[in-house]
């Protein structure tokens, strides 16, 4: 949640800071050289806006750069200064847009604040951890299948496979799959990686079976060999840390903008 607002805010940020602190800094006197051009405005303004250009830090900025911004700034501060400028500032509307986002770049300092100041602990990732491989089966299975694009086809290959044909040789003159001329072989997978029709499958059979009755997915009609199963290990903890940190830090503050709105309930 967090982050796809901080995302929205980008495109937002430099107009909310050009526009507002224009509209509250009066009427600033000016002359035509660059100098005195950049009194319109604070270097910390100079600064935001060439980053928010050139994508990096400000003081890496060109010569060239650097103009372009204060040229494009004192365009905004001229304008912004003027009388018919500071009577639009007045219009409800315009008003409302410029509170909205002066708010919305208020709350991603408050929220990178509060992110920044509640990182997850190392006992809260590694309970996180546990909980989530607790819930995701490891297991997995190394499988064969053939894929036909009707029923009746795959039902006729069942048939074939019941009367003791080769399912690797079924697949490879029959399966419209990547895997056909493989015989089928699907290699190892777990059943997050496949769609669930077929995972589902897949779960309920034992090494060395097919499946009885033909099972269809987007793809098509699948006649499946479950060939071995065994125990998968989860990811190494290092591996997801900082995904599980992200996630337990913005559930903490969504508990904590749930704590507001109860309050404002109250």
């Amino acid at each position: 949640m967090i982050s796809s607002i901080g995302s929205r805010l980008t495109g937002t940020r430099i107009a909310a800071v050009t526009c507002a602190v224009a509209l509250l800094l009066g009427t600033a006197t000016v002359s035509a050289q660059q100098t005195e051009s950049t009194a319109l405005f604070a270097n910390e303004v100079l600064d935001l806006l060439l980053e928010s250009r050139i994508q990096k830090p400000a003081i890496q900025a060109t010569a060239q750069e650097r103009e372009a911004a204060i040229d494009e700034l004192t365009n905004i501060y001229l304008i912004t200064n003027l009388p018919r400028a500071i009577e639009l500032g007045q219009n409800p509307e315009i008003k409302a847009q410029l509170d909205l986002q002066a708010r919305a770049i208020l709350f991603n300092a408050f929220a990178n604040e509060f992110l920044a100041s509640n990182q997850a602990t190392d006992q809260e990732v590694f309970n996180a951890y546990e909980e989530q491989i607790a819930l995701v089966s490891t297991k997995e299975f190394k499988a064969r299948h053939i894929l036909v694009d009707t029923q009746s086809a795959a039902v006729a290959l069942i048939e074939e496979l019941q009367g003791g044909a080769d399912f690797v040789k079924l697949a490879q003159e029959n399966s419209t799959g990547p895997s056909g001329p493989s015989g089928g072989d699907l290699g190892w997978f777990t059943a997050q990686s496949m769609v669930k029709p077929f995972s589902d499958a897949v779960a309920t059979m034992e090494d060395g079976a097919f499946t009885p009755t033909p099972v269809q997915t987007q793809f098509g009609w699948h006649v499946i060999l479950l060939e071995e199963t065994r125990d998968g290990a989860p990811p190494p903890l290092d591996s997801v840390s900082d995904v599980i940190k992200q996630r337990i830090a913005q559930q903490k503050f969504q508990e904590f903008m749930q704590g507001l709105r109860a309050k404002t309930a109250e």
